[in-house]
């Protein structure tokens, strides 16, 4: 079966996702430019996520959809296990979103420009004044029920397991009074890891969890809305994977 399914990625399903992936982009740019993009930033992404799971022949399952309500917006946290959290995450959690992406996917051809279009915010973290420019962006970006979808680990996991989650998409819900969403990721270390070189059938998951209402503007209530997160992510992760291990990539805080 092995053999078969990679047939079948070579001949048919990658070549396919690459013109998706070029068109979606360019329906995005072309999309935003004209106006809208808080429809043109998500439905087509939203499809293309959808069609690239379906075209790998990826099974999804979705828990806990009826956890958010439709008007209001969250900060979500989530874990993140590989590549294919984006897809999971863009086709199947069923609302508006923005992304909290590293600048470095700016770079990205064709990918990085319709990210722009489409009004993610991209972190950076070269200074004191650079950091307030990011959170400025995604407050305005907070509105009508839009979400901000965020890796507080910062980086993808190289075994499966999470790392430490950083305090920054807390400070976010904290200064915002915005509940926090934990969700857990699973299936998708094992279709493409962080150092993997290969599309492998796995199926994959996303559980939504209840939202963290939004606490005191303290140090003290933050590391609890992170401890509270953590807990609620690493719950519904394989056993294998629970236990936390410092991604290299990662600095101690």
């Amino acid at each position: 079966m092995k053999v078969i399914y990679a047939i079948y990625l070579v001949c048919f399903a990658l070549p396919l996702i690459l013109v998706l992936t070029i068109l979606t982009a360019l329906v995005t740019i072309i999309g935003s430019l004209i106006g809208g993009a808080h429809f043109w930033g998500y439905y087509p992404g939203k499809i293309w996520s959808q069609l690239i799971c379906f075209l790998l022949l990826l099974p999804v399952q979705i828990r806990g959809k009826n956890n958010l309500e439709h008007k209001q917006s969250y900060i979500i946290v989530a874990n993140h296990q590989g590549l294919f959290d984006v897809f999971l995450i863009y086709g199947f959690l069923g609302r508006n979103f923005k992304w909290m992406m590293k600048k470095s996917i700016r770079k990205i051809p064709f990918v990085g420009k319709a990210c722009e279009s489409a009004g993610h915010i991209f972190v950076d973290r070269s200074g004191p004044k650079k950091i307030a420019e990011t959170i400025e962006r995604a407050k305005e970006s907070l509105t009508n029920g839009v979400s901000l979808v965020v890796f507080p680990e910062g980086a993808r996991t190289f075994t499966g397991h999470m790392g430490y989650f950083k305090k920054g998409a807390f400070q976010l819900a904290s200064d915002l009074q915005l509940p926090i969403v934990p969700i857990t990721i699973t299936g998708a270390f094992e279709v493409l890891p962080r150092t993997g070189k290969w599309v492998h059938w796995h199926p994959l998951s996303l559980t939504i969890h209840p939202p963290i209402p939004a606490k005191e503007q303290t140090p003290k209530m933050i590391r609890e809305s992170i401890k509270e997160a953590y807990a609620a992510v690493e719950s519904a992760l394989p056993n294998k994977y629970k236990g936390m291990v410092v991604n290299e990539d990662q600095e101690i805080p």
